[in-house]
């Protein structure tokens, strides 16, 4: 079983903060809703481990912060 990991592992977190936004510019919300969706799927797979899906999602239905690099 795996960890979540919630400190950044990007090089340039802006950066990568800004590719999500710029994605959805310029889309419905019913269009930004899907590509969230299909984005969160295919990181879901990536991921590759259920323990640590389950740990990010409740992590994301409570809200909390990530941690500080």
């Amino acid at each position: 079983m795996g960890k979540l990991v919630t400190a950044t592992q990007f090089a340039d977190p802006d950066a990568a903060y800004r590719a999500l936004v710029e994605a959805r510019r310029g889309l419905s919300l019913e269009a930004a809703a899907a590509l969230d969706t299909r984005l969160a799927l295919i990181l879901a797979n990536h991921i590759g481990d259920l323990d640590v899906l389950r740990e990010a999602i409740a992590l994301a239905k409570a809200g909390k912060p990530l941690a500080s690099p």
